[in-house]
Order: structure tokens, then sequence, then C-alpha cells
């Protein structure tokens, strides 16, 4: 009997902390700058590939997801497109891009798109032609990290 009141305590004060942290405003503001320039994609593949893969993060055309609406979700995908698109945004290409020569490698390497981000955005995952021909196209897009050195 006792072992039950410490469960209901225990998924009372859950259900209670999840409904307080709603309130947290960090992760709610879902508002996309507007697009100010684009790159000059190589070829219109090369960027509807990006547009799957790469642009909930990396441009100001994200589609905010239904869970986005949600803490504590809310918070690791606002900190995850703050953070993409500060170092790489497709939709802003007026400013510096430093890193834009490491998109191919990111993509070589397995790291872009990350495999927490396809689990939910399954659109993403690109079979091994499409992620060939997004190499290609953003090391002609973008050039690449050895040639930018």
């Amino acid at each position: 009997m006792q072992r039950r009141k410490i469960i209901r305590l225990v998924l009372g004060s859950v259900a209670i902390l999840f409904v307080v942290i709603q309130f947290i405003p960090y992760g709610r503001n879902h508002d996309n700058p507007p697009v100010v320039a684009e790159p000059q994609w190589d070829s219109e593949r090369t960027r509807s590939l990006a547009v799957r893969a790469c642009y909930d993060c990396h441009s100001n055309e994200t589609q905010w997801p239904w869970y986005s609406h949600i803490s504590p979700v809310s918070w690791l995908v606002q900190r995850d497109v703050d953070a993409g698109r500060a170092v790489l945004n497709f939709s802003d290409w007026r400013r510096p891009q430093p890193e834009a020569g490491e998109s191919a490698k990111e993509v070589v390497e397995g790291e872009m798109p990350p495999w927490f981000y396809v689990i939910g955005h399954g659109d993403a995952s690109l079979n091994e032609i499409e992620k060939r021909d997004l190499i290609r196209g953003l090391e002609a897009t973008l050039g690449t990290s050895e040639s930018d050195e």
C-alpha cells in the first residue's frame, strides 16, 4: 500500500512539473525570419535535396512540427534550429558563411542530417543515390573545406 502512494506521488509530481514547464517561454519563438538570399545552386536537384534534409535547421523556412510546441522537446528543437542557422543559413546568403565548405563533408561523414532528426522526419532520410547527389551538389554550390583553406 505504501508503495502505491509513493508511485502516485511521483507520477503526480511529474505531471505537475510537465504542466509547469509549458509556461517557460524558450522554445516557442517559431517565427521564421524572411528569406533574404539563397546560394546560387548548381541544380534544382541539389536545392530540393537540401530542402528535404537540411532546411529545417539551416534556413529561415523551418517547418515546426506539432511536438516543437511542447516542452521540453520544444527547447531542444529551438536550440538545434538556432545553432543550425548560426553555422549555416541557406536563407541569408548575404552574411558570411565560413563553414559552408564543410557541408558536403558533414553529409559524407554521416553527421548531417543527424540521426535523431531523421527519426522524426522520414523525408530527410536520403538513399545512397540521393546522398551522393547532395554531396556533389553541395561541393559544386558551396565548395569544399579543402578548397576554402
